[in-house]
This record gives C-alpha cells, sequence and structure tokens, in this order.
C-alpha cells in the first residue's frame, strides 16, 4: 500500500463558493496542444456543451478571455490561459517533493512498517527513478527530502539509512568539506548514486544570447536562484567566485525556488531569463541548457549496514541493468558506476 498526495488549487469564487482548478487546466492544455475545443472536450471526457459552458463560466470569474479565434488557425489560448498553465506547472514543481515526503511520512505511520527504508536526500530525478523503483518492487521505503547537509546529519543521528548528497566533480571537490562534519570515514561507507550534469536554463533558441555566467551580470536578464543551503547554490557561489562575479550584480540573486524543476518551471513560464540546475530539469520544461559543471551524487549509510539484507537488496536494483538504464536515460545523467562502493579519499580529496 501507498500514498500519494498532489496539490490542487481552487478559484474562489465571487459570491464566496470556491470552485477546482484541475478539469480547467485539463482542458485549456488539450486546447492548445489540439487547437480545437471539441476535440479537447473528448480528450477530457466532457460534452462539447459542459465544455463550452466551463470556459465560458471561468472567464466570467475572471473578466477576461481565455481563448482566441484566428481565420485558419483554430483555437489558440490567451496569455491569461498560458499563465494559468504554467502557475499549474510551478505549483507542481515546487511542492511535489514535499508532499512526496509527507505522504511518504504518512505511510509509515498508518502501515506501522518498522522494516521501511529510510532515505533523507537532496531531491534528484536519480533519487526519484530509485523510489520508483522500489515501489515497483513493493520495497518499502520513507523518502524525506532535504539539503545535502541536513541529509548527512539525519544519518549522523541515525535518522536514516541512506542520506543522498552531491559533490562536485574535478577543482571544487573542496566545497564537500562541511560534510565531513557528519561523516566518518570509519564509521560510514559511500554508495555511487550518478553523475549529473549542473548548468543554465535558458529560453529555446536562447532569445537571450546568454553565453555563460557572466552574462548573469547584464542588467537585461533576470535571474531565479535556489534556496540558501541548497548543494546546488553552493555549486554555482563557487563557480562567481572562480570567475570573479559579485553576487551583488546580479539581479534577483536573493529569489529562490526549492527544486530544480520549479527554478525550470520559472524560466519556461518567462518569469526569468536564465536558472541554474541540473540539465534533466530544463529538457524536461523544454529550455536549452548550457553545461557548466559535473557532479557526484553519492548516498552515505553505516558501514556497518552494508552487509544487511535491506541495502544489499538496495545495491542490487541500483547495479542492476534496468535501473542504469533508466538512469542513464535521464538527460544529464550518467548511472553507469550506481551502486558501486566509492573511496572517502577520492571523493572529498
Amino acid at each position: 500500500m501507498s500514498f500519494e498526495i498532489h496539490p490542487e488549487w481552487s478559484l474562489k469564487k465571487r459570491k464566496g463558493s470556491a470552485v477546482s482548478l484541475p478539469l480547467l487546466l485539463q482542458l485549456l492544455t488539450a486546447i492548445r496542444d489540439q487547437g480545437s475545443i471539441s476535440s479537447a472536450a473528448a480528450q477530457a471526457n466532457l460534452s462539447y456543451r459542459h465544455a463550452w459552458g466551463m470556459l465560458r463560466a471561468f472567464e466570467l470569474e475572471f473578466s477576461a478571455p481565455l481563448l482566441q479565434k484566428s481565420r485558419g488557425k483554430g483555437t489558440s489560448l490567451t496569455p491569461l490561459a498560458e499563465k494559468l498553465i504554467w502557475a499549474d506547472k510551478r505549483i507542481n514543481a515546487r511542492l511535489t517533493p514535499i508532499l512526496e515526503s509527507f505522504a511518504s511520512e504518512l505511510e509509515a505511520i498508518l502501515t506501522s512498517v518498522s522494516t521501511a527504508l529510510r532515505i533523507t536526500a537532496s531531491h534528484g530525478f536519480a533519487v526519484d527513478a530509485l523510489i520508483k523503483q522500489f515501489n515497483a518492487d513493493n520495497i518499502p521505503v520513507e523518502i524525506n527530502y532535504r539539503s545535502s547537509l541536513e541529509a548527512v546529519a539525519a544519518l549522523s543521528r541515525n535518522e536514516c539509512d541512506l542520506a543522498g548528497f552531491h559533490v562536485p566533480v574535478g577543482e571544487f571537490k573542496h566545497a564537500a568539506k562541511p560534510y565531513l562534519k557528519w561523516l566518518d570515514p570509519q564509521q560510514h561507507a559511500l554508495i555511487h548514486l550518478a553523475y549529473r550534469n549542473q548548468g543554465l536554463f535558458i529560453a529555446k533558441g536562447n532569445p537571450k544570447h546568454i553565453q555563460g555566467l557572466a552574462d548573469l551580470q547584464r542588467k537585461d536578464v533576470r535571474f531565479v536562484n535556489r534556496q540558501t543551503g541548497s548543494g546546488t547554490k553552493i555549486l554555482l557561489e563557487l563557480l562567481l567566485a572562480k570567475e570573479k562575479i559579485n553576487t551583488k550584480n546580479i539581479a534577483d540573486y536573493g529569489s529562490a525556488e526549492y527544486t530544480h524543476s520549479a527554478v525550470a518551471a520559472y524560466v519556461a513560464s518567462n518569469m526569468a531569463d536564465v536558472g541554474f540546475g541540473v540539465e534533466t530539469a530544463a529538457r524536461r520544461f523544454d529550455l536549452d541548457f548550457i553545461p557548466i559543471a559535473r557532479e557526484n551524487y553519492f548516498f552515505a549509510c553505516k558501514a556497518s549496514a552494508l552487509d544487511q539484507s535491506l541495502l544489499k537488496s538496495t545495491r542490487d536494483i541500483m547495479q542492476s541493468a534496468t535501473f542504469r538504464n533508466t538512469v542513464n536515460a535521464l538527460a544529464g545523467y550518467d548511472g553507469t558506476q550506481s551502486g558501486s562502493i566509492a573511496a572517502f579519499a577520492e571523493t572529498f580529496s
């Protein structure tokens, strides 16, 4: 048994009642993709009359049209309707990891499963793929998404079995030193999950002609950042320092989104011109991507637990061809070493 929690927003009508928006958003998305109200209604399992009535009712509430017709081009969405769709994408991108953690916590409480694998980890697409594989194999798992530093701290307090965190490859390995406050080579082991690319998210076709980090200082470029404490923001600040770029010269540097997908959705909805994160998020939101750095994503665990059945099963899954192929299929990810044991000296040198 597993639980799912999904975000849902509603419009509070002028007379005080509220009406849920998911069906409207589904209909608008179908109209955008098919250019026809009748085809979109059929896809949403609605009669044409019901679909048309819903659209008109919402237009009255918004006091603005949602559709526009042009001769020879069919029906298209107005800017307001497009904004509604992108707002929904941003809500899902921002809240989904939080709700997944809460659903996992509820499942552990309500099912009283004492043998669940407890994972506290920085959110990532390979982690999400692993959780889905656990669910498919009926392996009970409790996931709690936190920053990399919070994850290893949780492991040291015995609050989880696996702590997920990421470390830059190459010259910025020293950025991982703060983790050593919580990780001990004599007590802990490192399991490799994946390599991944981090870089700049930009609109399709690069209309702002952004070439690299130096362009973040331009007055005509709007930037969206990650939250303080995230490994991605720490990496970005190291990269900026290397190029002698003062963060005070970057517009909106104090902005904060809590996932890579949320950053991508922000850029895709034209609320920013550039963001920084993993390539998979950019591709999923149909953005262009400029690679800047490569990272290792690891799980830390107690070394003594490696021989226990739960972690043995976990490593077997991670080393399987099925899972490695799944990770390799993620844009910018490399899962060829997934499940292998990594050396502390090499990781933190």
